[in-house]
């Protein structure tokens, strides 16, 4: 894959507007799963969310909540398909982490999960 200018890519909040776009390149929501969906309109709505995008839309989405013994949790960290393995989840764990509102930020992902695990 070739790597994408990073220098494009814009990280800023969403709002509860961008919600539907997010969902789209959610691979879990736009699969059908209407929990997810419903997750990822309350983030927005709530806002927690995180995304980047560039000139061709959202590539990705991160949520940060402090409900962790009153610390940063990353939630969920999601790029698209298309975009998977250029540096969106680097560059979105790199906000979270420098615009976290505690000393500490943590997460956690799934034995099986191998790209996440990477990041």
């Amino acid at each position: 894959m070739n790597a994408i200018d990073l220098g494009e890519l814009a990280v800023r909040r969403a709002s509860e507007s961008d919600a539907e776009a997010l969902v789209r390149i959610d691979s879990v929501a736009a699969s059908g799963d209407a929990e997810r969906g419903a997750s990822v309109r309350r983030w927005c709505r709530q806002g927690l969310v995180t995304m980047a995008e560039d000139a061709s839309g959202p590539l990705g989405y991160c949520v940060v909540e402090y409900t962790f013994f009153e610390q940063g949790f990353v939630t969920m960290l999601m790029v698209a398909r298309t975009s998977r393995g250029r540096g969106v989840g680097a560059r979105l764990l790199a906000d979270a982490a420098a615009s976290r509102a505690t000393p500490k930020l943590f997460t956690s992902t799934n034995v099986s999960n191998q790209p996440m695990q990477r990041l």
